[in-house]
């Protein structure tokens, strides 16, 4: 009978929580109250989030969503000193869109730091900083450098999309920073690493101080970063592009001696200048108005560069900040609170000098005049190449984060329960500033390279005897750099600024609290409710000489737009079952979330989340979750601009995908000859056939086009998991996560190589028609890439986590961490109906990645030691058929593998990084360490398109890195 009246008690219980479900439509959000009460210590809280003004409580191994968090203990056991760096360290992290070693990068965003969940984007990734959100750029990047490490208390990642709770950009997770705050006295840290090849060093100190009373409390600090840059040409891992075994095959074939053929020859006769020295560009060449001194055709390889010798491996930044944040009760139920922060990052990159022709901007040609003073063929126009290796490219970036934000919060109670509400303004505002040297003023250039004469006192003047032109300096363009003077150098060279701000002012109230107890102590129903109203606003705007096309700069044109949301949310808490027996605890979470943008409609969300513990000891949780990110003011109205991709052509009998029939046949199709050696070869700017995959084009393309009628991104995420704690083993906990996303409509900035890809392999005549090809020499030209709603992402996989508090022994504390990602798919689609690519397995996209760790701690010392393993993967070969050059498994093939037959699987790779920490007699403490203990160094690979000079994974290390910190507390 009892049994029978347990039964019946639990069929009650749920008829009426889900009557209740039922009654109140649209329902709530997580809380973990119960949970909280359950184990306090356990118990953490995810601060008040803007979007919505939820305060969602979650103590990771007891909450319906997973969550992870990294406390500042973590992060002073890692050595670094970069959010973004802590952030990569992440299983669930993918590759970088924007690295340290993307120097060739031309994007804004380029010198700050990102975190790419689940390899969804950077951009579907909503960061928060104390709750609000955060700045982010014209393309909806956060950059994560502009916030110091040293302020940080800790960072929650809730690691499934949120967009319900949060609204736009939170489809992959959410990443939300805690800064310090209530903070009594004074502290002081230090940090210096470098290298162990003597370069990449890196600084960190901050100064905080803190008073927290009865009433009040305030918080100052300031802190100060530098990371110095990696030369590539200290390392042969990066001084040659695809690396020390295929040296020459990464060198430009614009060097930097004069080359030129003229225009009156019909066969284009090719003359180079004689010099001395090769492809290091260290030489003297010969005297450059005698026709004699010049040699026909390129020679392979000593008229050749390897642009690497003047490029940064990794670039370096400088950032400074300040940070105050205060509080005061103005009595017992309203708390006025205000936060206020600014920080500056200064960037420099520096590119091999700007490898010029006639044609570097089809639209504005430049010729050697047949009256110049230093043509070789006098009266004869030329036609020109020559890298200038004595100018090289530098860009210097100054970004500058503004915030504010201010509110009133308080409580009420409402009969038994207790009642919490907010109001607050947050405002947020990005400037970036870049000044350019390098590249080359056209209308300067034309003019330098015009009718000159050797004057009366014997100096080369521009113009002519009858008409000499003032303020003109003539220019030995042919003659090398050694004929280079620097009054020549200045002349032509162009520099320029361009500046973009984002600009974001949000209003927000929230109001939040229990609404009433549930039956038979299941607890108490719970809601959240509130309107936000958020306006964006931003711009661009390019160096007004090289938007129109009068340097040898990428042109672009001016970004300007806005717009605005509105959006209103609710969320309802139902506990269901307590302490019964199979169901120790049951509740489940809904939100809903409805946003009206200005410029595109309206959208609504919901997520749903339950949390079941059958017995104390374990936890069976599960979320489904709708999202949607919006297009951002880059997406909707970007100007576009010129680039020059590398890219690999399909149709390379050496290095393109003619081992495939679909492949073989539409090339053949466009004329192109698919004989093995002897048929159509992708050149390079001397017409030669290039010597490796992924070369850099030779004419412009065109990208980054807006487009007003884009449409949101729509996703469906789905977790199911199980924490497990055995109470028989104290301090033990296992976790198990299976996640699903799928993206829809996604927003897509395309590349060369996926354009020429979908034409050729998959047959889809949107991107046929993206693109054509020279008549004469076959060569693609004039191929656009812009922005489009097209085709989907999903991905899926498990996450395995293990934590295990050893009990304390007279040997020290020891804590083992293990934490792991396996990928099971990455699939992504160009357009509904067009076949899925499974990326898993394929660089960027390894099945396996994992940290382990072991903590030890007896009385003042501790220790640490961590190992960080990234998963085997197929990278495409460099050759193959014709020969077979580093390809272990030759016969692969797959529709998902788009480097045609052949693959190079490369092995797994495991980093191992110790410290060791000391606390001092005078509440300080100092650390030492080092990261990539043996050494290892990260393998070439030909598919990487992360780093610009040699192909190496930018997330890896370099080689060992050493660094001490110090930290006094006043």
């Amino acid at each position: 009978m009892k049994l029978l009246d347990n039964k019946l008690t639990v069929a009650v219980r749920l008829a009426l929580s889900l009557g209740a479900l039922v009654a109140t439509g649209t329902v709530f959000a997580q809380d973990a109250s119960s949970s909280d009460q359950a184990n306090p210590q356990s118990a953490k809280k995810l601060e008040t989030v803007t979007v919505t003004g939820s305060r969602i409580r979650s103590a990771d191994i007891e909450t319906a969503q997973p969550v992870a968090t990294i406390t500042q203990a973590d992060i002073q056991k890692t050595g670094l000193v970069n959010v973004g760096d802590i952030l990569q360290n992440l299983t669930i992290a993918g590759q970088p869109t924007f690295s340290k070693a993307s120097v060739l990068l031309a994007n804004t965003e380029e010198g700050g730091q990102y975190v790419n969940l689940y390899n969804l984007g950077e951009q579907r990734v909503l960061i928060l900083v104390n709750g609000k959100r955060w700045m982010t750029s014209l393309a909806g990047f956060t950059d994560l450098s502009t916030i110091p490490a040293a302020l940080i208390d800790h960072i929650d990642v809730l690691k499934d999309g949120a967009s319900a709770v949060y609204g736009s950009d939170a489809i992959s997770g959410v990443v939300n920073i805690i800064l310090k705050d209530h903070y009594n006295g004074a502290e002081f840290s230090g940090s210096v690493g470098q290298n162990q090849k003597g370069d990449g060093t890196q600084q960190a100190y901050s100064f905080t101080v803190g008073s927290t009373g009865d009433k009040s409390s305030v918080v100052f600090s300031a802190s100060y970063n530098k990371t110095d840059p990696v030369w590539a040409n200290e390392r042969d891992l990066t001084d040659f592009t695809y690396g020390p075994d295929h040296k020459t095959d990464s060198l430009s074939a614009t060097g930097p001696w004069g080359r030129f053929y003229s225009l009156n020859d019909p066969n284009q006769t090719t003359y180079v200048l004689n010099h001395t020295g090769s492809w290091n560009g260290i030489g003297v060449g010969a005297d450059a108005t005698q026709l004699s001194n010049y040699h026909q055709g390129v020679n392979q390889y000593d008229d050749y560069f390897n642009p690497s010798e003047e490029m940064m491996a990794q670039l370096g930044s400088e950032l400074k900040s300040i940070f105050t944040q205060a509080s005061y009760n103005l009595n017992d139920y309203v708390t006025f609170k205000a936060t206020g922060m600014y920080s500056e990052r200064n960037s420099t990159t520096q590119t091999a000098g700007y490898p010029l022709n006639s044609l570097s901007q089809p639209g504005f040609p430049v010729y050697i005049s047949g009256q110049s003073y230093y043509n070789p063929m006098p009266g004869q126009d030329l036609f020109f190449y020559r890298r200038l290796v004595e100018l090289p490219r530098v860009s210097n970036e100054s970004a500058k984060s503004y915030h504010f934000d201010a509110g009133f919060e308080g409580s009420f109670d409402v009969g038994s329960h207790t009642w919490n509400w907010d109001t607050a303004f947050d405002y947020n505002k990005f400037d970036v500033s870049t000044v350019g040297t390098g590249n080359l003023n056209l209308f300067n250039l034309q003019k330098a390279l015009g009718p000159s004469f050797m004057n009366s006192a014997g100096v080369v003047q521009c113009g002519t005897a009858a008409a000499p032109i003032a303020n003109c300096v003539p220019f030995n363009i042919l003659g090398g750099p050694s004929a280079s003077t620097a009054a020549a150098l200045s002349y032509i060279d162009a520099l320029e600024q361009s500046n973009q701000e984002s600009l974001t002012k949000d209003y927000t109230a929230n109001i939040t609290g229990g609404l009433f107890d549930m039956p038979w102590g299941a607890g108490t129903l719970s809601f959240a409710a509130g309107y936000e109203h958020r306006q964006i606003s931003g711009y661009d705007h390019p160096d007004e000489l090289a938007s129109a096309g009068y340097t040898t700069d990428l042109a672009a044109n001016p970004t300007v737009g806005n717009y605005h949301t509105d959006e209103v949310y609710v969320e309802f808490n139902i506990p269901v079952l307590k302490d019964l027996p199979g169901a120790k605890e049951l509740s489940f979470d809904v939100a809903s979330r409805y946003s009206h943008y200005n410029n595109f409609g309206s959208t609504t969300n919901n997520k749903y989340s339950f949390l079941w513990k059958p017995i104390d000891d374990l936890i069976v949780r599960g979320t489904f979750a709708h999202g949607f990110r919006a297009p951002t003011l880059a997406d909707t109205f970007g100007g576009g601009s010129q680039t020059f991709d590398y890219y690999t052509d399909p149709c390379d009998v050496q290095f393109g995908s003619t081992t495939n029939a679909t492949v073989a046949a539409n090339c053949r199709k466009a004329g192109l000859s698919t004989t093995p050696v002897t048929g159509f070869h992708q050149t390079d700017a001397a017409g030669n056939n290039v010597t490796g995959p992924d070369s850099q084009g030779t004419t412009p393309f065109y990208t980054g086009f807006g487009n007003s009628s884009l449409q949101p991104e729509y996703s469906l995420s789905r977790t199911a998991g199980l924490v497990y704690s055995p109470g028989y083993v104290p301090g033990l906990d296992f976790t198990l996560d299976y996640y699903k996303i799928l993206v829809r409509n996604v927003i897509t900035a395309i590349s060369a190589d996926y354009v020429l890809d979908q034409c050729y392999q998959y047959n889809v005549q949107f991107y046929c028609n993206s693109f054509s090809r020279d008549p004469a020499t076959g060569q693609v030209i004039g191929l656009e890439r812009g922005n489009a709603n097209l085709g989907s992402l999903s991905t899926s996989g498990f996450t395995f986590g293990v934590n295990y508090h050893l009990p304390e022994t007279s040997f020290g504390k020891f804590t083992f961490t293990f934490d792991t990602n396996y990928l099971k798919n990455y699939i992504q689609t160009s357009q509904p109906g067009a076949p899925g690519q499974d990326l898993a397995g394929q660089f960027g996209f390894p099945h396996f990645r994992a940290n382990a760790g072991v903590d030890w701690q007896l009385g003042d010392w501790g220790a640490t030691w961590d190992l960080r393993y990234y998963g085997e993967f197929k990278d495409e070969c460099w050759s193959n058929p014709s020969p077979v050059i580093e390809c272990n498994e030759p016969n692969y093939n797959n529709s998902s593998w788009t480097y045609g037959q052949g693959a190079n699987r490369k092995g797994a790779i495991v980093y191992n990084d110790a410290q060791v920490r000391y606390q001092l007699p005078w509440n300080g403490s100092i650390a030492v360490g080092a990261r990539d203990i043996f050494d290892k160094h990260p393998p070439i690979v030909y598919s990487s398109a992360g780093s610009s000079t040699g192909l190496v994974d930018p997330t890896l290390d370099l080689g060992r890195y050493f660094y001490v910190q110090y930290n006094q507390k006043f």
